[in-house]
């Protein structure tokens, strides 16, 4: 959490400081105290400011861009376009998309971070449960997905966790900072005592299917991806974890036609179907409201 000293928190909001003592005073600015100095949390402030935004009359809230945002995953690619949606994806990782999000750049966000002390942890839930800036949000759940390592048929590195990886000396795709599966790395590298400096790094792949792309053309020997894009691609998979993917978007958005043709579709045969067919999804989530601010 950034925090503001007084100073600070007045050049943020382009005040003068004894504006700034005024408004604690009196109760309106979110602030907090420790050992005697006034602390403002940076992401309060943020959340402040955008509550308190006066609009002239008729004038309407800008509208969220048709986009979800964040990680990447075929399964929803495919789900946007046949429940008629009308709504784009932009692949750019979990956290970044995230972020899109948060500036009312995209609709939605599709998300899968990981916690780097417990991979398996439902991270997605204590990441809008520790922001105070996330106001009038819904998480919905998509499914649930194998995670694991994608190699070469007949795995000819016999890599079966991160310490194989490592000790092999294997060449491991790496993924833009803030990608759920880049989180997933970190964390198993901490839990192995180790750090990023301790593997091969890779090509940097956008996403799973350039990580398959880069294994299949010899430029890379493993990477982290879902079991659904090994078997579209042919390649060995190792299971890691399952992990929650999921739909952040604000409630108010939740019943704009776009988004209610999306979650319809989520309990439809079709995608039950689909998900099938590609492998590694558990869509007994799907749907769900997981967290509501």
């Amino acid at each position: 959490m950034q925090l503001f000293t007084t100073s600070e928190a007045a050049s943020y909001l382009r005040l003068k400081e004894r504006k700034i003592y005024e408004m604690v005073a009196e109760g309106t600015i979110p602030c907090t105290k420790v050992t005697g100095r006034w602390l403002f949390p940076k992401a309060e402030l943020d959340h402040w400011l955008a509550t308190s935004i006066q609009r002239p009359p008729g004038l309407t809230r800008a509208e969220p861009a048709p986009i979800v945002a964040g990680s990447h995953d075929p399964l929803l690619e495919w789900a946007l376009r046949e429940s008629g949606s009308g709504l784009a994806t932009l692949a750019i990782g979990s956290e970044a998309g995230f972020e899109r999000f948060l500036a009312g750049e995209a609709i939605a966000a599709g998300m899968h971070l990981h916690d780097l002390d417990d991979p398996e942890a439902d991270a997605n839930v204590a990441a809008l449960k520790a922001r105070s800036d996330v106001g009038d949000a819904v998480l919905i759940g998509f499914c649930r997905r194998e995670q694991g390592f994608l190699v070469p048929s007949g795995n000819p590195m016999k890599i079966k966790r991160i310490d194989d990886a490592i000790a092999h000396r294997a060449r491991i795709c790496m993924r833009p900072k803030g990608a759920g599966a880049q989180l997933l790395l970190l964390a198993l590298l901490n839990r192995a005592k180790a750090n990023l400096e301790a593997v091969q790094a890779g090509p940097m792949c956008p996403t799973g299917p350039d990580i398959a792309q880069a294994i299949r053309a010899g430029r890379a020997d493993t990477g982290i991806a879902t079991r659904s894009v090994a078997n579209a691609a042919g390649l060995d998979f190792v299971p890691i974890a399952w992990e929650p993917f999921d739909l952040l978007m604000r409630q108010r958005d939740y019943f704009r036609p776009s988004l209610q043709a999306l979650v319809r579709f989520l309990r439809s045969e079709e995608l039950s179907a689909r998900a099938s067919e590609m492998g590694g999804f558990d869509l007994s989530a799907a749907g769900a409201v997981r967290f509501v601010n």
